[in-house]
């Protein structure tokens, strides 16, 4: 079982500060060959997440804290 509690999301989110991309991911998954991609990613204001797809799986995103704005395209 994982924990997602205060200090994790704060260390997270330290590194994402402190990160060129201004975001920073932390593996729940053993392997990139996992079946079950599961990860927190912590994003910054200005990061850029850009359009892509996964083509064998699906995606859900789950805001924890603070807010996300969402453009279509």
């Amino acid at each position: 079982m994982h924990l997602i509690n205060t200090p994790l999301l704060d260390t997270i989110t330290a590194q994402a500060k402190q990160s060129p991309r201004l975001r920073m991911n932390h593996n729940f998954h053993e392997s990139p060959e996992s079946k079950s991609q599961r990860l927190l990613n912590a994003m910054e204001p200005d990061t850029i997440m850009p359009i892509h797809r996964h083509m064998q799986s699906d995606e859900t995103q789950i805001l924890l804290r603070g807010k996300i704005e969402v453009t279509a395209y």
